[in-house]
C-alpha cells in the first residue's frame, strides 16, 4: 500500500500549534504518512516538509489581507497546481478559511477528501460561509463544544474534538512556583500581550507601554512582562518603549513563554484570539483588546451576530471579563479596569471558577480525537 500524503495548511501560531500535534497523532496510527504544504516551527520539527512558511499567511484584518492578496492569491494558485499534480490521499485545512475553503473546494472537485480543522466563526460573523463550507468540506473537526448543532442542518460530517491547549494546561497551575522558577519577586504581577502578528502590535504596542506606565504609577514596584512571539514583533514592542522614553520602567520583554507570562501574573491584558483562552484555562483574570485599522473595523462592526468578541465570553455565554474594542483600547481604560479587577478578590475568584469549569469541558484529549476522525480518509479505521 502507498504511504499516506496529507496535505495541510496552517496560517499562524494557533493553526501551527494544531497541526502539530495532529501530524504526531497521525504518525502514531500510520508511521509511514508523509506530510506537506504550508505550516509552521512546530509542524516542522513534528516532520512536515513546509513548502511555505505559514507566516506567509498571517494577516490582521481586511485592510492586511488586501495589502498581501496578490501574493497570498499567488501562494494559493501555486499550491493547488502542485497539488494536483500530486494529488495528496487527504487535505487538511486548519483554520484559515478565506485561503482554505477555496483551496478545498477546488480539490474535492477532483476527488481529494477535504477535513477542515476549526470551525470559522460563523456564529460571530459571516454565516454565510456555512453553506460555502458544505460544498467544498468532507468532514469538519471543531473546537467547541456548540459548533456541530450549527452545522446539522448541511449534511457535513462533524465532529467535536475539544481544544489541545485544554489538554496541555493542568487543571490547576502554582503561580508561586512559576514566578520562582522565572526569578520574579515583585508583589504585583501584570501580563500584556498584544498578539502574535506584526499587524496587530503595530496597532497595540504604543497602547500598551501607555497602559504599563499607567499600571506603574498605581503600583510601585510592580513586574509588566510582554511574551512577544518573534524577533519582529520584539523590535516592534521596544521601539514603541523608546518613543514612549519608558526604558527605565519594569517592562520583561520574553521571547515567547506566553504561557509562562500568564501563569506568573495576577491580571492580564489580553489580545483577542488564541491567547485568551489560554489565559482562561490558567484561570487569569483578563481584559480582552480588540484593535484592528479603522476601515476594518468599519466593516466587521456590522457583520456581528453576537455580543462577545473574546473566546471566553463566547464559551460562557456572557460577559466573564471585560472586553475594550477599538478606541475604548486607550490606556486610561486598559489602566483603570485592570486596576479594579486586580483590587477585587471575590470577582478575581468567581472568574476563576468559570475558566476551571471551561477547561474541564474542553479537555478531550484532542489530537487523538482529531486523528481517529482522520484516519478513515487515510485508508485506516476508527
Amino acid at each position: 500500500m502507498t504511504a499516506p500524503l496529507v496535505a495541510m495548511v496552517a496560517g499562524e501560531a494557533s493553526g501551527d500549534l494544531l497541526g502539530a500535534h495532529l501530524i504526531s497523532s497521525l504518525r502514531s496510527h500510520v508511521p509511514e504518512a508523509r506530510f506537506v504544504g504550508i505550516g509552521g516551527p512546530r509542524m516542522e520539527a513534528a516532520g512536515f516538509d513546509a513548502w511555505w512558511p505559514a507566516e506567509k499567511l498571517a494577516v490582521h484584518g481586511y485592510a492586511d489581507a488586501l495589502r498581501h492578496y496578490r501574493e497570498i492569491s499567488g501562494i494559493r494558485r501555486q499550491l493547488l497546481l502542485r497539488l494536483v499534480k500530486q494529488p495528496p490521499t487527504a487535505f487538511v485545512g486548519i483554520d484559515a478559511p478565506d485561503f482554505n475553503l477555496w483551496l478545498e473546494g477546488r480539490l474535492k472537485r477532483r476527488d481529494i477528501a477535504t477535513i477542515h480543522y476549526v470551525s470559522p466563526s460563523v456564529w460571530a460573523w459571516r454565516r454565510g460561509r456555512i453553506k460555502k463550507m458544505a460544498k467544498a468540506v468532507d468532514h469538519l473537526l471543531t473546537l467547541f463544544p456548540f459548533e456541530p448543532e450549527i452545522y446539522r442542518s448541511t449534511g457535513m460530517a462533524v465532529t467535536y474534538v475539544g481544544h489541545p491547549l485544554a489538554d496541555q494546561i493542568p487543571l490547576t497551575v502554582d503561580r508561586d512556583a512559576v514566578r520562582e522558577r522565572l526569578g520574579i519577586s515583585a508583589s504585583r504581577v501584570f501580563a500584556l500581550l498584544p498578539g502574535s502578528r506584526q499587524a496587530e502590535l503595530r496597532h497595540m504596542a504604543a497602547t500598551l507601554v501607555a497602559t504599563g506606565l499607567l499600571l506603574e504609577k498605581r503600583y510601585p514596584g510592580c513586574l509588566l512582562l510582554v511574551p512577544l512571539a518573534s524577533r519582529e514583533t520584539r523590535e516592534i514592542f521596544e521601539e514603541a518603549i523608546w518613543r514612549a522614553g519608558a526604558q527605565d520602567a519594569p517592562f520583561k520583554l520574553l521571547f515567547g513563554h506566553a504561557q509562562d507570562a500568564l501563569a506568573a501574573c495576577d491580571t492580564a491584558v489580553v489580545a483577542s484570539g488564541t491567547a485568551t483562552l489560554e489565559a482562561a484555562l490558567l484561570k487569569v483574570p483578563m481584559l480582552i483588546i480588540y484593535r484592528i485599522s479603522p476601515w476594518s473595523w468599519r466593516i466587521m462592526r456590522h457583520m456581528g451576530y453576537q455580543p462577545w468578541v473574546g473566546l471566553p465570553n463566547i464559551l460562557a455565554g456572557r460577559f466573564v471579563v471585560p472586553e475594550f474594542l477599538q478606541d475604548d483600547a486607550n490606556p486610561e481604560n486598559l489602566a483603570q479596569a485592570l486596576g479594579n479587577l486586580t483590587d477585587d478578590t471575590v470577582v478575581r475568584q468567581a472568574i476563576g471558577n468559570v475558566f476551571s469549569a471551561l477547561h474541564r469541558q474542553l479537555r478531550q484529549n484532542t489530537a487523538e480525537r482529531a486523528a481517529q476522525a482522520v484516519l478513515p480518509y487515510l485508508g485506516g479505521s476508527r
